[in-house]
């Protein structure tokens, strides 16, 4: 069983990786959360991007493998090209089935599944992309109790994917990139 007892998940596509490296220093060391980052990538950025979180956090960041457990203060990354989904059990499930949004992994499905397997007990937060994927999935956040936050659009790279989810769904926080960490570790009750 996990030892999360809250869940933050991170979409971002286009422009996400940015907001990601400045608010990865202000995480508290000991935060009683697991953090789950999904990104768009191509496939072999897979190496790089795990090495380059690890180098702006003081936080173990991996990349989620199949049936592994959450943990807290563990930081994982969705690998490329695959959907990544949280079990009820809170341990990871690897997919590759088709493409949600033109996007393998998808932000949706991580989304909605970990509301599932988390409900009130997670944020999700959506960053800079230039498509709609997370808007559903922060519409299943949202209706699980959870919490959902997105990043200001003036503040990002590419706007399109933050505008969508404020215009289609409950959007509780907005959000610049440099609040983003004390934001978590508030959440996370630190």
């Amino acid at each position: 069983m996990s030892t999360a007892p809250y869940l933050f998940v991170i979409g971002g596509s286009a422009g996400g990786l940015q907001p990601i490296l400045t608010l990865l220093p202000g995480l508290v060391v000991q935060i009683p959360a697991a953090i789950l980052i999904v990104l768009h990538r191509q496939n072999h950025y897979e190496s790089v991007l795990t090495e380059l979180l690890s180098a702006r956090s003081s936080l173990p960041v991996m990349e989620a493998a199949e049936k592994e457990p959450l943990q807290r203060a563990t930081i994982y990354v969705a690998p490329a090209d695959y959907h990544l989904l949280i079990e009820t059990d809170h341990t990871f499930s690897l997919d590759d089935s088709e493409k949600v949004n033109f996007s393998r992994p998808s932000i949706d499905v991580t989304f909605t599944s970990a509301a599932l397997a988390y409900g009130s007990h997670m944020t999700a937060l959506l960053l800079s992309g230039a498509n709609t994927d997370g808007t559903e999935g922060l519409i299943d956040v949202h209706n699980a109790g959870g919490t959902t936050a997105v990043q200001d659009p003036a503040s990002a790279d590419v706007d399109y994917m933050p505008k969508q989810a404020i215009l289609q769904a409950p959007v509780d926080v907005i959000l610049q990139p440099q609040d983003m960490a004390a934001f978590i570790n508030r959440m996370a009750g630190v």
